[in-house]
């Protein structure tokens, strides 16, 4: 018997595995596919370090949580500087003035970039936006908007901008000082070495069996376990018993090649909405790497259909009132805890990912 049986490896899972582990807690995790650490899992090709679903960089102001996840590694000093290309123009990101005065052959000081987007969002203005094209051009204007917002946010979401809600854009964050650093975060970089090593050490001393879906022999490891810690998909758990949540998918076309810089940068977006992929990812960047050889993932957003892996959850009227049926149920569910982006149905960075799972073992050991 079990106190705990896990299911999934990831940053949740694997966090409550840890300190429940150290509270002297039986703890069984179980990861469906053959390696641990959920998303977050890194592979090494060519000696870079691959993410493999996606990329990862850890970033807080909460010193107590940059003080927890350095326990499991050392971390290097990446700051995120990504860049947005736009048919054949290169854009700085956050919207700064690097990125303003490149929009605007004549504009140079802050003052000016502030008077261009307060024309431009006067010109384009709309009392009740109705959709994310009113909302956008209501918060930065035309020329940002068609540029570096429209296309690439059609892709991720697999729909005209006039057809998603206004309310997925409730700021778009613009500076008016030459700042690139993406996170306004007190602290930020990468686990050296990759994030598997971290999920590893919180595993360490803990049984753990890979290549096991729960959902083969759900109902005897309900009976094995005083507890479970679910971190998959809620809707799943239930059976899709009031019909599937959607989420967005994302599909990876990774290569190796044969030369040691392909785009000068970690993280490149591509705007443009004929240009299929979202972004390109050059993973030796991450790490400084100065291998001969390097690695690259185009990202593409997708539908999620059954069976797909899920991303993002989409966070709209008519999912949110669906998840609420499945949280309604969960609740009554006393020996089942719900967690993650998956199991509680909502996006979540790798910061908030530890402060909740903590949370969640408190309430679990004090509870």
């Amino acid at each position: 018997m079990y106190d705990y049986i896990i299911v999934g490896s990831g940053l949740y899972g694997a966090i409550c595995a840890y300190e429940l582990n150290k509270a002297g807690k039986k703890c069984l995790v179980l990861e469906k596919r053959p390696y641990v650490g959920g998303n977050i899992y890194t592979e090494e090709v060519e000696g870079i370090n691959v993410h493999k679903y996606g990329a990862h960089i850890f970033h807080t102001s909460d010193k107590q949580i940059w003080n927890y996840i350095n326990q499991f590694a050392d971390f290097n000093n990446y700051i995120n500087q990504p860049v947005a290309r736009y048919k054949n123009e290169c854009y700085n990101l956050p919207f700064n003035m690097n990125t303003f005065t490149k929009l605007w052959g004549d504009v140079f000081t802050p003052e000016e970039a502030q008077k261009r987007i307060e024309e431009e969002r006067a010109e384009g203005y709309t009392e009740e936006p109705k959709n994310l094209e009113e909302q956008a051009i209501n918060l930065v204007g035309k020329t940002i908007y068609e540029k570096l917002v429209k296309g690439y946010t059609q892709k991720q979401w697999g729909r005209s901008c006039t057809e998603l809600p206004a309310f997925i854009i409730k700021r778009l964050p613009v500076r008016f000082t030459f700042d690139n650093n993406y996170f306004n975060d007190r602290y930020q970089g990468i686990p050296e070495g990759g994030y598997t090593k971290i999920i590893e050490k919180m595993l360490e001393g803990i049984e753990v069996r890979v290549n096991t879906d729960f959902f083969d022999d759900k109902e005897n490891y309900i009976k094995l376990a005083k507890k479970i810690i679910y971190t998959g998909a809620i809707d799943k758990f239930y059976d899709y018993v009031y019909g599937a949540l959607e989420y967005r998918s994302v599909r990876f076309e990774t290569e190796v090649l044969d030369m040691e810089n392909f785009q000068g940068n970690a993280v490149i977006n591509y705007t443009e909405y004929d240009v299929p992929y979202t972004r390109i990812i050059e993973h030796k960047h991450f790490e400084f790497g100065k291998q001969p050889k390097t690695v690259i993932s185009r990202e593409y957003s997708s539908t999620w259909k059954l069976g797909d892996e899920p991303y993002y959850p989409v966070n709209d009227a008519k999912n949110a009132a669906l998840y609420e049926k499945y949280k309604e149920l969960s609740e009554k569910d006393k020996n089942v805890v719900f967690g993650g982006r998956l199991g509680q149905y909502k996006y979540y960075d790798m910061h908030h990912v530890i402060k909740v799972a903590l949370e969640q073992v408190e309430k679990e050991l004090n509870g």
